[in-house]
């Protein structure tokens, strides 16, 4: 692969993943508005700007191939929800101060693909992926013990992206078009929850003629960005090294929330952490070494 293309796939890979862990500060700047309206409006405006950067970019035959293979569609049904359950715990979590937990959730994610890939696809894992998981499930472990609460924040949230990945393998629709599908299966479902039982400030019609409603559709964009960076980061650096970049994410976040916003960060937590960063650190160094190994 040629040096340019490198340095591009790079930039565009710490941009992509740098934009994921500074959400926190777009979902606070909006924390007004509850949890469940914020991700409503983030289905609709997805939808809408989705639907506008599919005709700028296009993907030629994306749309006869989906409808030549309708289990696609079903599969991409399942996933909307996952991806609308993950984004609603993760908003929740972000606008409730538990910005840790969520963190948590993102690290221990590739070990989750692991695990998924053991139990759904019936993959062998290999003896430093076996260590690297256990010492996952000490963290967890420990968090439960010495904190006295299960971590479901950070476990839903691994699961049902972890969930989400694996199902879209089985539905291979490039990233763009794979979304606005997702988000145009979860239009009605979104607009139908705001006309009958929201109550929030953006069912008022007076609302979208104030300069608050640009912050609920910047959602859309601040959706679709990232996701146009990493498809074309994607196209320019292995697999593997995005899978290494990905780290960036969670530690923005982790940094975020004790730094700036201040959640408290006890000896206990940390130990839990340093018990998932050390299996990390093993799930990479057995990346490493299967990736030697291909390119030798």
């Amino acid at each position: 692969m040629a040096t340019a293309d490198l340095r591009k796939g790079y930039l565009l890979g710490l941009a992509t993943f740098s934009i994921w862990g500074l959400f926190p500060l777009y979902f606070k700047s909006i924390e007004q508005y509850a949890a469940l309206e914020i991700v409503t409006q983030r289905v609709i405006w997805s939808a809408v700007f989705g639907t506008l950067a599919l005709l700028l970019w296009r993907h030629p035959g994306w749309w006869r191939e989906l409808l030549a293979n309708p289990r696609r569609l079903g599969v991409l049904a399942i996933s909307s929800v996952l991806i609308a359950a993950n984004w609603l715990i993760y908003v929740w979590a972000v606008n409730h101060d538990r910005m840790i937990e969520a963190s948590l959730g993102y690290y221990i994610n590739p070990l989750v693909n692991v695990l998924l890939g053991l139990i759904v696809l019936r993959e062998r894992l290999r003896p430093l992926q076996w260590l690297a998981v256990a010492m996952a499930a000490i963290g967890v472990g420990l968090q439960l013990l010495t904190l006295g609460e299960f971590p479901w924040i950070s476990i839903v949230l691994a699961l049902s992206f972890g969930t989400y990945g694996l199902l879209r393998k089985q539905a291979p629709v490039a990233a763009l078009p794979g979304l606005v599908v997702e988000t145009w299966l979860l239009l009605p479902v979104a607009v139908a929850w705001l006309l009958l039982f929201g109550s929030g400030a953006s069912t008022e019609p007076a609302f979208w003629t104030t300069p608050e409603a640009l912050w609920l559709m910047a959602a859309g964009p601040v959706t679709l960005i990232p996701l146009l960076g990493f498809n074309a980061a994607a196209r320019h650096l292995p697999y593997s090294t995005l899978g290494f970049l990905q780290y960036l994410t969670p530690t923005l976040l982790l940094v975020l929330a004790v730094q700036v916003f201040g959640e408290p960060f006890p000896v206990d937590r940390q130990l839990a952490f340093f018990c998932i960063w050390a299996g990390l650190a093993v799930y990479s160094l057995d990346a490493w070494r299967i990736m030697r190994r291909s390119a030798a």
